[in-house]
């Protein structure tokens, strides 16, 4: 991110103390947020707190070798970030540098003092003009287009500069700086405008999520579903799958734009990231999945500051797309690391801790950031939205401990990852359980209209067999499955098959890493016809035994991994038929 300091009276001052990321400077004048230069090395920081004559500011780049004395800048500008074409297929840090320009410069180490503008200001873009001389315009309104990869990136008022009317507007090959259309109010408009990142952008209406965020992944729309514009996490412990688990949702979710933020990860895990998305390809259009992404990279070993500002770029970022009247996917791996940076600059700060170390004011940071999700209508009248999902990493997967415990209070749909699911190989290992979502109401109404109308009744029967299982296991701990009534013999053999053949899914394979609606509809159908066939069977003298060695039901996994299944599937229900009613005829 690149800033121009102000002119006029003199805004600099120097620094009187140095603790970690986290300085204060005196003879500063400075308002709150605003954006300072620190040090011979001019370091970027920003204002956090102003005591008396003291300015306390928190630095996004390692302080090691700074000392008292040296100078520090008021630019007069917040934290703010660039937003415009060129976006899309971009790889930032926590303030928005772009990490192909930082390589460009300096290698694979980052330097300290070194900034770069969060879009190309030297490439041109097509700009292609929706509005005419003399049309009336309001604060987000759309003025044109530019194609940027296979997304049209609509040029918007920027909400916080007065509407009027359109005095000139032009047709051509633009950088984001040069001016394309002036209002009579002498306001000039380019491809670009900033918006500082902790002010969330304004919009008309929020509105209640009735149309669910479809992931591919059959545990989550299935029996957990989000709605776009919801809100969800995904705590676990370590080596449970919350890394793998979100970038399935980034790869496969039906959102149009996605912003994937890996805040404090490990370098092994965002190094992953950062080369497999561009080369995977996005289903929708065949082309790589990078032309609609946005990737925020802070891992672990970046300074603590910067990590705390790169949830508040990516939704800001996000938050503009939403204003283009486009569905957004953020995901946040993971809060837990963000709420760490708070911590510690909280420390340094001398303020007083709540539980755990974090600060008292833990639970307001998180609520403020999870609630610039949502569905809404825009300033400019179209419809758009932005989902978030983090995922939290509670230390030893405790999931009492505060970060967990107050994202919980916030979010509507939590996704449990178990140890000891992904210890038995069951992947995702998410606990069907310890999950629930709260927009399995408001979607009731979608699913049975555009999946079928006993999806609803069929997914409430699979919790309450999954359910059943789960209290006769202990009774199966205890005394063995072969002491329990027939009956629930087959309720443990059917609850079996949900788990092994719905919940259970390969991320890694070809055609089983994403299973639309349809198929999963088909699939847990299939299931519950063997549920039925088997409690008739039950009833009429069958043994337990003879109706789990039904062949047929052998052959329903197999169902996962095969593109064109319908033909395979009728063959299987077929044959599940006649092995039932033989059985019948023989008892």
């Amino acid at each position: 991110m690149e800033v121009k300091e102000k002119t006029g009276k003199d805004r600099s001052g120097v620094l009187k103390r140095i603790a970690g990321p986290v300085v204060t400077a005196v003879n500063i004048d400075a308002h709150m947020y605003d954006v300072v230069k620190v040090g011979n090395e001019e370091l970027m920081g920003e204002v956090i707190k102003i005591q008396g004559e003291d300015t306390i500011i928190q630095v996004y780049e390692d302080t090691s070798g700074i000392k008292p004395g040296e100078p520090v800048v008021n630019t007069g500008l917040s934290l703010a970030v660039e937003l415009g074409p060129g976006l899309l297929t971009s790889i930032y840090d926590g303030i928005q540098r772009p990490l192909s320009v930082l390589v460009d410069k300096m290698g694979d180490f980052i330097e300290r003092g070194v900034s770069a503008p969060g879009l190309d200001h030297q490439k041109k873009w097509d700009f292609k003009p929706l509005v005419k001389e003399g049309d009336r315009v309001s604060p987000g309104s759309i003025i044109g287009e530019v194609q940027e990869t296979n997304i049209v990136h609509k040029i918007l008022v920027p909400p916080n500069v007065g509407g009027g009317t359109v005095k000139n507007i032009k047709a051509g090959s633009f950088t984001v700086d040069e001016v394309v259309c002036t209002l009579d109010s002498g306001t000039a408009l380019s491809l670009m405008h900033k918006w500082p990142v902790r002010v969330p952008r304004p919009v008309q209406e929020k509105m209640n999520p009735t149309i669910p965020l479809i992931t591919g992944q059959r545990i989550l729309d299935g029996l957990f579903p989000i709605a776009k514009g919801g809100t969800a996490a995904i705590p676990g412990p370590f080596g449970s799958g919350k890394t793998v688990t979100q970038q399935q949702l980034a790869k496969w979710s039906d959102a149009e734009i996605v912003v994937y933020i890996g805040c404090g990860e490990r370098g092994n895990e965002m190094t992953e990231v950062l080369t497999e998305f561009p080369e995977l390809e996005d289903p929708k259009s065949g082309k790589p999945l990078m032309e609609r992404t946005v990737l925020i990279a802070n891992t672990s070993n970046m300074p603590v500051a910067a990590r705390e500002a790169s949830v508040y770029t990516g939704i800001t970022i996000a938050e503009y797309f939403r204003d283009m009247g486009y569905d957004v996917s953020l995901m946040a791996d993971s809060t837990s690391r963000w709420a760490e940076a708070m911590r510690e600059i909280s420390s340094r700060l001398e303020e007083m801790p709540g539980e755990e170390g974090y600060p008292a004011y833990l639970a307001a940071r998180l609520s403020e950031f999870y609630e610039r999700a949502g569905l809404v209508q825009t300033l400019s009248g179209k419809n758009g939205s932005v989902s978030v999902i983090g995922a939290v990493s509670p230390p030893g997967g405790d999931f009492s401990e505060p970060v967990t415990q107050n994202t919980l209070r916030i979010v509507k749909v939590f996704w449990a990852l178990d140890a000891k699911l992904s210890q038995r190989r069951h992947f995702p290992a998410i606990n069907w359980l310890n999950s629930y979502s709260l927009y399995l109401d408001t979607l009731h109404d979608w699913y049975d209209k555009e999946v079928s109308p006993e999806w609803n009744v069929i997914r409430s029967w699979a919790m309450e067999v999954l359910q059943k299982e789960a209290e006769l296991q202990e009774i199966v701990q205890l005394v063995g499955s072969d002491a329990l009534p027939e009956a629930e013999q087959v309720t443990i053999e059917v609850a079996r098959m949900i788990r092994e053949i719905f919940l259970q899914q390969n991320a890694y394979d070809a055609v089983d890493t994403f299973c639309d609606m349809s198929k999963q509809y088909d699939m847990m159908k299939a299931i519950r016809s063997f549920s039925d066939h088997a409690y008739a069977a039950q009833s009429a003298g069958v043994t337990p035994l003879q109706i789990i060695g039904v062949k047929s039901k052998n052959d329903l996994p197999q169902i996962k991994f095969i593109k064109d299944y319908k033909p395979e599937l009728e063959r299987i229900l077929k044959a599940m038929d006649s092995e039932f009613n033989t059985l019948r005829s023989s008892a």
